[in-house]
Parts: structure tokens; C-alpha cells; sequence
């Protein structure tokens, strides 16, 4: 019998590994990888549930400016901030791969979703597909 998670795997996790995979391919280290991976699955799950604000397009607001401001001091830190939290390796490692077991992650998690994203798979193409192989038993 194949090893199963410890939890449902959701969509968040897919979106997390999927972007710690895109971080990876475009530089990052390990561990500032699995960081945004959690940040911007945390952002998007956010946003998705979020009001949504009125587009100000491109004008020059006090909030546009800020907002500039606070994307070029992301980029000069080593971890991006979630409600004063530094979203971490170790946060992705609590959240996601502590939550499914860390055999699972490591043994059948990972390999899947590298393998999918080696084949140049886009995240929708596989965020429910590859969820479905891995049913939680009660």
C-alpha cells in the first residue's frame, strides 16, 4: 500500500511547492524558496477572499507610492513579511510539510510535483489532478 498524507492535501499546498519550484529555477536558495512559496500562496489565498479595492490605474496616489516602496524593500530583505511574520523554510516546513508528514512530502509529494513541473506543466493543469491521487483515510 502507497504512503498517504497525514491531512488533505489542498490547493495552497500544490500552489506553495509549485512556487518554491518556480524560486528555485530562478536562483533562489533552498530555504528563501520554500519562504516564498508560503508567502505567495498565503498572498493569493488572501487576495481571493479579500474585498476587492477600486483600481486607481496609474495614478500617483499616497497608497500606490507606499505600496512601490514596500515591493523594493522586499526585494533587498531575505524573508517576505505576512502581518509582521517572516514566512520562512521553517514556516513552510510546520505548515505544509509537518501537516501532510514529512515522508509523505519528501517520498511522494515533492518527486510528483517536480516531476510535473519538469515536464513544463502549468500549476492549473495539475493543482487538482495530482491532488486527486492522494485521498486522506479516515
Amino acid at each position: 500500500m502507497g504512503l498517504k498524507p497525514n491531512a488533505p492535501i489542498r490547493r495552497f499546498d500544490v500552489f506553495a511547492e509549485y512556487n518554491r519550484l518556480e524560486a528555485m529555477k530562478k536562483g533562489e536558495s533552498a530555504a528563501q524558496a520554500k519562504g516564498y512559496g508560503i508567502w505567495l500562496a498565503k498572498v493569493v489565498a488572501a487576495k481571493k477572499f479579500a474585498k476587492k479595492e477600486e483600481k486607481q490605474g496609474d495614478k500617483e496616489t499616497p497608497n500606490n507610492v507606499r505600496q512601490k516602496q514596500a515591493k523594493k524593500a522586499i526585494r533587498k530583505k531575505k524573508w517576505r513579511d505576512l502581518s509582521g511574520i517572516p514566512q520562512t523554510d521553517k514556516l513552510f516546513d510546520k505548515e505544509i510539510v509537518k501537516r501532510m508528514g514529512k515522508e509523505f512530502y519528501r517520498d511522494v509529494f515533492a518527486p510528483a510535483l517536480q516531476e510535473a513541473f519538469a515536464e513544463g506543466k502549468e500549476y492549473r493543469e495539475i493543482r487538482d489532478a495530482i491532488r486527486g491521487e492522494w485521498k486522506v483515510e479516515k
